[in-house]
């Protein structure tokens, strides 16, 4: 024997919306990081000693590894 769930067209329709909005947020998020990513790599300085380096930071994104130094001003 067969159970068939039968979704109300109301229920549909909010279900609908809330997977629409989250897929608006998410798509937002990822392309914020994207640019914060892009300025981040624009912004590397090689020259940094360590005394210099207040604290650090690790972050991956699209396969590259950041380990970002805040520096003492």
């Amino acid at each position: 024997m067969e159970l068939l769930i039968t979704i109300s067209p109301l229920l549909f329709d909010w279900l609908d919306l809330i997977v629409r909005w989250i897929h608006v947020i998410v798509g937002i998020a990822w392309i914020g990081t994207s640019f914060y990513f892009n300025w981040l790599d624009s912004r590397l300085d090689k020259d940094i000693d360590k005394e210099n380096i207040e604290g650090e930071l690790w972050s991956v994104h699209s396969g590259g590894f950041y380990n970002i130094h805040k520096l003492k001003e």
